[in-house]
C-alpha cells in the first residue's frame, strides 16, 4: 500500500519538528515568527486534543490511541482500493495518531508548538501530528459527504 508511504513522511517530519523544538527551545520559549500572529512556542500536553485531561489520563489516552491506531490501520488495509481521497484521509489520521502516540510512549507528554493568534487570543498550541489528524479527517468527511454520494449517483445511472 503507496499510500503508507504518506503517514510515514508525515510520522517522520512530525518527529523531526518535535525534537528540533526539544533540543532548540525551553519548555514555555516562544520565538515570534510573525509578532501577534504566529510564534513558535514550547509546551508539553499529556492529555488529548485541546489539553483536556484527567488525572491517569495519560494512560488511558495511550490505551485508546493504540486501540484506535489499529482500526484506522485494519479500516486503511480494508479499503486499499477505494478511492485516493478516502485513502489520503485515512492514511493522515493514521500518521497523526502514531506521531503522538510516539510521544506518549517515549516522553510521557506530548510536544505542541505552533502557536497562533487570532484577534490578540492564542488558539490552542499544536504540532504537525494535530494538524495530519485534522486535515485527514477534513478530507474523508469530504470524500464521505461530497464525493463518494456523487459517485454513486453517477454509477446508478
Amino acid at each position: 500500500m503507496r499510500i503508507l508511504l504518506v503517514s510515514a513522511v508525515v510520522v517522520v517530519i512530525d518527529q523531526v519538528t518535535k525534537t528540533l523544538t526539544r533540543t532548540n527551545l525551553d519548555l514555555y520559549d516562544s520565538i515570534p515568527v510573525i509578532p501577534n500572529f504566529f510564534h513558535l512556542t514550547y509546551v508539553t500536553n499529556d492529555g488529548m486534543a485541546f489539553g483536556l485531561n484527567f488525572p491517569g489520563g495519560i494512560y488511558l489516552f495511550s490505551a485508546v490511541s493504540i486501540i484506535l491506531t489499529g482500526v484506522i490501520f485494519f479500516y486503511l488495509w480494508k479499503e486499499q482500493h477505494n478511492h485516493i481521497l478516502m485513502r489520503l484521509g485515512l492514511a493522515l489520521i493514521l500518521a497523526g495518531a502514531v506521531g503522538n502516540l510516539i510521544d506518549r510512549i517515549l516522553f510521557g507528554t506530548v510536544v505542541d508548538f505552533f502557536d497562533f493568534m487570532i484577534v490578540g487570543h492564542h488558539w490552542y498550541i499544536f504540532n504537525i501530528a494535530d494538524s495530519s489528524v485534522t486535515v485527514g479527517i477534513t478530507i474523508f468527511l469530504y470524500f464521505s459527504f461530497i464525493v463518494q454520494p456523487k459517485l454513486q449517483t453517477t454509477s446508478v445511472s
